[in-house]
């Protein structure tokens, strides 16, 4: 068809952003809570002026379009509006890892080039050392928290009441702008930026909203760290479909349990490691469920007898998979019909599936790296998961060789080893960096750790390689006993393993204690292997 004379206009081309979710919310639903945070109560017309007038003042303290803001908060409203004003003034937005340390967050700011940052100040002292010279610093002395130093000359408030909440919104001119920026955990050297668009942005809140049936009577308990991939684009998502946030400063059981009552939430996101801790929380924080709970976990595979516990609870466990490099959820374990007739366990294992593509993902797939081609789907050969899409991000910042290594052959590489099951659904075994190559056989800790999970007595687990003079490497089990039960012995452990377990995949010592976690509550194995050097 000769469409020359069809240009794309104003009329029938719009570039995508999610800043169009928030004008939206405040036209059709201005008077809904949009933020719940303590006792502050914030309706959709409130936002978006408090986010027009942040905007306005960041072009005011001289923000220009692709400048990069930096914001480094916990789950709070101020948070929430950075994620509308910075690109409403065409700036990127940087979202720092609260956890890190002053060495970390100083590298961070000075490869991504951040011009401003917006601090809590819970974390000014962590801040004050990372700061680069003439960068300006606004201060938010949050509702919910003891006031702390001070370490910018502006306080967020302030900085807000100077900005115009008339002034225009500036849309992106083309989707592939830049909207955010987010450092990977930098386990093996320092941090990659993953730089995001628009685009990717639109499509995957989008993508959130349909797969997790979020709708305008959705109410949103922030679990998930904001600053992890965005929120998983849930901050955009919720806001899509005028739902209400709730802000959450600290994740504790009794403080989750007391929002979900007190707030009617319906839905959460929330790594393994959050799971498990509502599981094990004293009865004396529990309260029941006041209706459905839907739950979206992933940052690390769930064991199948995690979920089987949630779901006991009276929660509806969701199962996603992803990246910082593609927004965060790329693949979901939908539903199938039957699976509500399944026994539990069944049921449970089924869940533990990463799943299939993302409504907004192009595809993903199990691909033998070596060759490129996809590997049988039988359940059984190995291969790596591969994406490739509209939401994956634009590459790693100033990084050619580390983009070209991630981009190879037409795919994004994610790391990690599965199986593609005879029904298309993915199921990840393992990091590549994580698998045990024992004797020559690969051994999938994923599987070892499902087995430590289902024991009675264990809270958590985590297997990685240890050094084998005989066998090259051998699984390692680091166990945390489940509080309240009696520990379990080093050879009870192995024992409940050899008798669910191929001999060889069984771990041949176990120690006990508490893992040493990410801030979004994926176990760090690197810091497990370095306990085995010498081992």
């Amino acid at each position: 068809m000769d469409d020359a004379d069809l240009p794309r206009l104003a009329a029938n081309h719009v570039p995508l952003s999610p800043i169009s979710f928030l004008l939206r919310a405040a036209r059709i639903y201005p008077g809904r809570v949009a933020v719940i945070h303590g006792q502050r109560r914030t309706t959709y017309a409130q936002m978006a002026e408090r986010s027009r007038r942040l905007a306005s003042a960041l072009r005011q303290a001289g923000i220009a379009p692709g400048d990069v803001v930096a914001i480094m908060a916990p789950n709070t409203p101020e948070m929430l509006e950075a994620h509308y004003g910075v690109p409403m003034a065409g700036a990127v937005l940087l979202t720092l890892n609260i956890r890190l340390d002053t060495a970390a967050i100083g590298f961070i700011l000075r490869h991504s080039g951040a011009k401003l940052l917006l601090v809590d100040r819970e974390f000014t002292r962590t801040a004050r050392g990372a700061v680069p010279e003439g960068m300006t610093v606004i201060d938010i002395a949050d509702s919910e928290a003891p006031d702390g130093e001070v370490l910018g000359a502006t306080e967020y408030e302030a900085f807000l009441a100077g900005g115009d909440p008339a002034a225009p919104v500036r849309m992106p001119e083309d989707e592939w702008e830049a909207i955010g920026l987010s450092y990977t955990s930098g386990t093996t050297g320092n941090p990659k930026g993953v730089v995001t668009h628009h685009r990717g942005a639109y499509l995957n809140a989008t993508a959130n909203a349909l797969a997790f049936n979020l709708t305008p009577r959705s109410v949103y308990l922030w679990t998930l760290p904001m600053f992890h991939c965005n929120g998983w684009t849930y901050t955009w998502a919720v806001t899509l479909q005028g739902g209400t946030h709730v802000c959450l400063r600290r994740v504790e059981p009794g403080a989750i349990f007391a929002a979900i009552a007190g707030h009617g939430v319906t839905h959460m996101c929330a790594a393994p490691v959050v799971l498990t801790m509502l599981i094990h929380a004293p009865d004396a924080v529990k309260r029941p469920l006041p209706g459905p709970v839907a739950i979206a976990t992933g940052g690390a595979a769930p064991p199948s007898p995690v979920i089987a516990g949630m779901e006991a609870m009276g929660f509806a466990v969701t199962h996603l998979y992803g990246l910082t490099e593609c927004y965060g959820p790329a693949t979901i374990c939908l539903w199938q019909p039957g699976l509500e007739e399944m026994p539990l366990a069944e049921k449970s294992a089924f869940m533990a599936r990463q799943g299939v593509n993302h409504p907004m993902l192009e595809e993903a797939a199990v691909i033998d790296p070596a060759s490129m081609a996809p590997v049988p789907a039988d359940g059984r050969t190995l291969g790596e998961v591969m994406l490739r899409g509209n939401t994956v991000m634009k590459g790693y910042l100033r990084n050619p060789e580390a983009n070209a290594q991630a981009f190879a052959g037409g795919w994004f590489h994610t790391g990690d080893l599965g199986v593609m099951h005879p029904d298309g659904y993915i199921e990840v075994k393992d990091r590549a960096k994580d698998i045990v190559i024992s004797g020559g056989e690969n051994i999938s800790t994923l599987e070892v750790e499902e087995v430590l999970y289902a024991h009675p007595a264990i809270m958590e687990a985590a297997v990685v390689a240890a050094p084998d003079p005989k066998w090259g490497e051998v699984p390692h089990a680091f166990v945390t006993p489940r509080p309240g039960a009696e520990p379990p012995t080093e050879a009870e452990v192995i024992a409940w393993c050899r008798a669910r377990l191929a001999h060889f995949k069984c771990p041949k010592r176990v120690s006990f204690g508490p893992l040493p976690k990410t801030s979004t509550g994926k176990i760090q194995k690197f810091e497990l292997r370095g306990r085995l050097q010498g081992v």
